[in-house]
């Protein structure tokens, strides 16, 4: 199947593919058709009680290619086994900022995802999830990815001004909360963040900074140094929510 699909971009014109060429275009694939069978989860950012279960399928990432390409460098490793199924691995690093690092692993026939990993900074797992056991034939699927709402990112700014977006990062889908205030989806492609606008504060943890502003309280969740998540909100001076009203019922995107 490898073969099959650089052979068709060499006769499209796209002859020499890159890494991240093959990988987008696996992710893409992945979009119509899926592999089924044993797949072991464990996640361990955000801690949970019981941080492995099993499933039917990967959890789906929203991936998003164009992101993707622009924030991270991907570099093919090799061959390895997953379920005793021949796959390319790709390692994910980011080219600025202080996200997470990914590897991948894709099908070498069917050219799907096998197994994923997110990794923090100093290379501890943040969470996996890899097949024990495959169906004999993927399963086609339809997943939709809308484009992201033009405009929110100016919002989003006019909305919390002083806000310092993570590395790489864009806002791409505004939901209101049940409790009040509103949850602003980041991305850059690989990680998402969670900004959220609400009444009340939260309480302290790894992967999450919170912050007073006027009457209510900022907070960024995500898989970033501390720090970061810190400095992100550190410069905020005001909370107008209005500048969002238009983006809460805009569906969630893909740029």
């Amino acid at each position: 199947m490898r073969g099959l699909v650089l052979g068709l971009l060499a006769l499209s014109g796209a002859a020499g593919a890159s890494d991240t060429d093959e990988l987008l275009a696996a992710l893409k694939r992945a979009r119509t058709l899926e592999a089924r069978g044993t797949v072991e989860v464990t996640v361990l950012f955000p801690p949970r009680d019981t941080p492995t279960r099993v499933a039917a399928a990967l959890p789906r990432v929203p991936f998003r290619p164009a992101l993707l390409a622009r924030n991270f460098e991907v570099r093919r490793v090799g061959e390895e086994a997953v379920a005793r199924r021949p796959a390319t691995r790709y390692e994910l690093t980011p080219k600025v900022g202080q996200a997470a690092r990914w590897t991948l692993w894709i099908d070498t026939q069917w050219n799907i995802p096998l197994a994923y990993q997110e990794d923090f900074q100093d290379g501890t797992v943040a969470r996996r999830a890899a097949f024990l056991k495959v169906n004999a034939r993927p399963t086609a699927v339809r997943v939709a990815l809308p484009s992201a709402p033009e405009g929110l990112r100016r919002a989003l700014l006019a909305a919390l001004p002083g806000l310092r977006l993570p590395a790489g990062t864009q806002p791409v889908a505004v939901r209101g909360r049940p409790n009040g205030g509103l949850e602003v989806s980041l991305t850059d492609g690989l990680n998402v963040l969670a900004l959220v606008v609400s009444p009340r504060g939260v309480r302290a943890a790894p992967g999450i900074a919170s912050r007073r502003v006027g009457g209510g309280y900022v907070w960024l969740v995500g898989n970033l140094p501390q720090a970061a998540l810190d400095s992100a909100l550190a410069g905020i001076s005001r909370v107008e929510p209005a500048a969002l009203g238009t983006f809460l019922k805009a569906d969630a995107s893909n740029p």
